[in-house]
């Protein structure tokens, strides 16, 4: 797959999983989104969903807001300014060892929960990829290993920790 069908998939793949969680999805196509590629509703919560599909085991991030002038935190918190929204989920997708027509590996995290976890990363050290699991071979993080928290898989639970709806709606399902 090219990164072209990386990006499309992970989008098809993070809306069928919302639907079939009971959400309405309105699905955004074109170049200029803003920041966001779904608008998911449940009941009466609603969220702004980033999808960020991956191939290769980590979704590159803060790249662009790192340089020799900053610290890796530093462009951590420069990203969070930026994606700093009360109802912005990021939906990631990874596609790294799956076959054809199986299912990817599909997280749900608040902004302020990769931040911590890209600070947390290359040994407390910072890092500007999110890595689902890495061990550091060298360096200063040598034996080191980042992994993505359980508790991010997208599950019904973690839907309904991201996006409480209140019991009396009927809308969702």
């Amino acid at each position: 797959m090219q990164q072209y069908h990386v990006a499309i998939s992970a989008e098809a793949f993070a809306a069928a999983l919302f639907a079939q969680a009971g959400c309405e999805v309105s699905v955004q196509y074109g170049a200029n989104q803003p920041g966001y590629d779904l608008v998911v509703a449940r009941g009466d919560s609603h969220a702004l969903v980033s999808v960020k599909g991956s191939k290769d085991g980590g979704w590159g991030l803060i790249q662009s807001f790192k340089n020799k002038g900053n610290s890796y935190f530093e462009a951590i918190d420069l990203w969070l300014k930026k994606h700093s929204r009360a109802n912005l989920i990021f939906c990631l997708v990874q596609f790294k060892d799956t076959q054809f027509g199986d299912m990817p590996r599909i997280y749900l995290a608040k902004p302020e929960e990769m931040a911590d976890y890209l600070k947390a990363s290359r040994g407390k050290h910072g890092y500007t990829s999110l890595r689902e699991r890495y061990i550091w071979q060298g360096g200063i993080a040598k034996g080191s290993v980042d992994t993505i928290p359980e508790a991010w898989c997208f599950t019904i639970a973690r839907l309904e920790k991201l996006m409480p709806i209140d019991p009396t709606t009927t809308s969702a399902a």
